[in-house]
C-alpha cells in the first residue's frame, strides 16, 4: 500500500466553518448553537471531487485523515469552546472515514486552548480511538497561534497526554496552526518554526527516558531540521548527548512534505529510511503547478520516486512500512475497514 500520513479536511462543506465563525463572534460563554446539517452527499461531493480525485491521480490508497489544521486555531476561543470545534471537526472526519473506508482513516485534533493543562485533552483522545477508531492526534505546541505562551513539549504540563497516548498506543503528529503574529506567516513561517522549535525541544530534555515509546512524527520534512543536521549533531555532542539516532531516532519521525526534488532528495540522505514516512498534505499548503518541472508541487511520490539510490525495499518502508509501525493501530484499522 502507499500510505498518505498527512491529509488535512480542507474541503469540508461551507457549513462547518460558517459554524465555528459563528461560535467565535459570539465569544466565550455563549452556547454553540446546534451542529450544522451536512448530509453524507455533502460530504462524498467534497471529497470525490477533491482529497480523493488527487489520490487516485497520483496513486495514494489511503490517507491518514485529520481536521484542517488552519481552522484548529486554538487561539480564537476558550476550552469549552474549542472542546465543542473539536468534537464536531472529529465528528466530521469519522462520517468521512465510514464514507470512505478503505481510503481514510481518522487522526483527531485536540480541545487545546493557551494556558489550559492538556490533561483537558485526554478524553477526547480516548473517545475518538476508542470510538471512532482513530490511531493518532494532531498536537498544537503553540495553542497561543504564533506567540509561545504554553510550556515547551517536555515539560510535565505535557505529560497526562503523553501517558493517555502511551496508554493507548497512539502516536502524534507536531503540527500548529494558525498564526496570529504578523511576524510569522502560517504555513511558510510559522509551520515550519513548530517543526524546527519541537525537535530542539525533543533533543535537549529527558522525555523519551520517561516515556521510552512514546511517538511523534514531525512534518513538513522535520522543518529546518535535515538542512541542519550537522547543527543539530555538534549541538548533542556539545552537551555530552548520545548520537542523535541514538537520543531520538527510535521516537521522532519525519513525513515527506518537501515540495521539490532538492529537498526530499537532502532529507532521505540525512535521515534514516526508518524515520521517513510518506505524506503530501494535500490538499493543503501548496496546491499549484511548480513551472520549472510542469507537475503539482505537493506530488511528492514522484519525489520519491526519482531518488535514485532508494531501493525497492527502502520506498516500502516510505510509503507502508513506516507508517504501519508508527501508527500501530493502524493495521487492525485498515483491516476493520477493508471488511466494512
Amino acid at each position: 500500500m502507499i500510505i498518505d500520513c498527512h491529509g488535512h479536511y480542507t474541503t469540508s462543506p461551507p457549513a462547518h466553518e460558517e459554524w465555528r465563525r459563528r461560535q467565535v463572534a459570539a465569544g466565550p460563554g455563549a452556547p454553540p448553537g446546534p451542529a450544522p446539517r451536512i448530509s453524507d452527499d455533502e460530504i462524498r461531493d467534497t471529497i470525490i471531487g477533491g482529497q480523493l480525485r488527487v489520490q487516485n491521480a497520483r496513486g495514494v490508497d489511503m490517507t491518514i485523515f485529520s481536521p484542517r489544521a488552519a481552522s484548529m486555531a486554538h487561539h480564537d476561543a476558550d476550552a469549552v469552546g474549542n472542546a465543542a470545534w473539536a468534537d464536531l471537526c472529529n465528528t466530521l472526519i469519522h462520517r468521512v472515514c465510514r464514507l470512505f473506508p478503505r481510503n481514510f482513516v481518522g487522526v483527531c485534533q485536540l480541545p487545546q486552548a493557551p494556558g489550559v493543562s492538556p490533561a483537558n485533552c485526554v478524553a477526547e483522545l480516548e473517545r475518538c480511538v476508542t470510538e471512532y477508531g482513530f490511531v493518532g492526534c494532531n498536537l498544537n505546541p503553540d495553542p497561543s497561534g504564533g506567540y509561545w505562551t504554553d510550556p515547551p513539549l517536555t515539560d510535565r504540563w505535557w505529560y497526562p497526554l503523553y501517558e493517555k497516548m502511551v496508554e493507548l498506543n497512539v502516536p502524534a503528529m507536531v503540527h500548529v496552526s494558525s498564526s496570529c503574529n504578523p511576524n510569522f506567516h502560517a504555513t511558510g513561517a510559522h509551520y515550519i518554526n513548530g517543526d524546527t522549535s519541537a525537535f530542539m525541544q525533543f533533543l535537549t530534555s529527558d522525555l523519551f527516558r520517561d516515556f521510552p515509546t512514546l511517538k511523534f512524527v514531525i512534518p513538513h520534512g522535520g522543518g529546518a531540521v535535515p538542512y541542519h543536521w550537522g547543527r543539530y549533531r555538534g549541538l548533542a555532542q556539545d552537551m555530552g548527548l548520545p548520537p542523535l539516532p541514538e537520543l531520538l531516532l527510535g521516537n521522532v519521525f519525519f513525513d515527506t512534505c518537501v515540495y521539490h526534488q532538492p529537498g526530499t532528495e537532502l532529507l532521505a540522505r540525512v535521515i534514516p529510511v526508518d524515520n521517513i514516512l510518506f505524506a503530501s498534505e494535500t490538499l493543503g499548503a501548496v496546491r499549484g503547478v511548480d513551472p520549472e518541472t510542469g507537475h503539482p508541487f505537493d506530488d511528492t511520490r514522484r519525489y520519491i520516486e526519482a531518488v535514485p539510490w532508494l531501493t525497492a525495499s527502502d520506498r516500502q518502508q516510505i510509503y507502508e512500512g513506516n507508517a504501519r509501525r508508527v501508527y500501530a493501530r493502524l493495521s487492525a484499522q485498515i483491516e476493520r475497514q477493508a471488511a466494512a
